[in-house]
């Protein structure tokens, strides 16, 4: 969504309206981690639900640190379950679209949040002797 459409910006705010388990940010985010993940894996076409639960990880990571579970969690979302209903609610409304062989199961327990965001994290120090 980084281009202004006034039509995409309507729907977005009936969607937050319609939808108010998850923060505004939520979606943004789905949105831009679909741009993040098509750019990391050189894809033009088709992101699969793994493949957007593992591109949200890791620019959760890259912009949040060791805060990215918190965050995500300030915005209701607190499983890869919760980028599912964002995604399929984002396609109800017409934000994004789907492949016949998409489901949402393909984002049900893809990792654990407390595993991927808090125990994986590590911050490297350079080393000066």
């Amino acid at each position: 969504m980084s281009d202004y459409d006034p039509s995409t910006e309507d729907k977005l705010r009936d969607v937050v309206a319609q939808n108010p388990r998850y923060a505004r940010e939520a979606y943004e985010f789905v949105s831009e981690t679909l741009a993040f993940t098509s750019q990391s894996l050189d894809k033009r076409g088709h992101v699969t639900g793994q493949e957007l639960c593992e591109g949200a990880r890791q620019l959760a990571l890259e912009r949040f640190g060791y805060m990215a579970r918190t965050v995500l969690e300030s915005w209701g979302v607190q499983a890869t379950d919760d980028f599912g209903r964002l995604v399929y609610i984002m396609i109800g409304a017409d934000l994004l679209r789907k492949a016949d062989t998409d489901s949402i199961d393909d984002f049900h327990d893809v990792y654990d949040f407390r595993q991927a965001f808090d125990e994986s994290f590590r911050i490297e120090l350079e080393r000066r002797d």
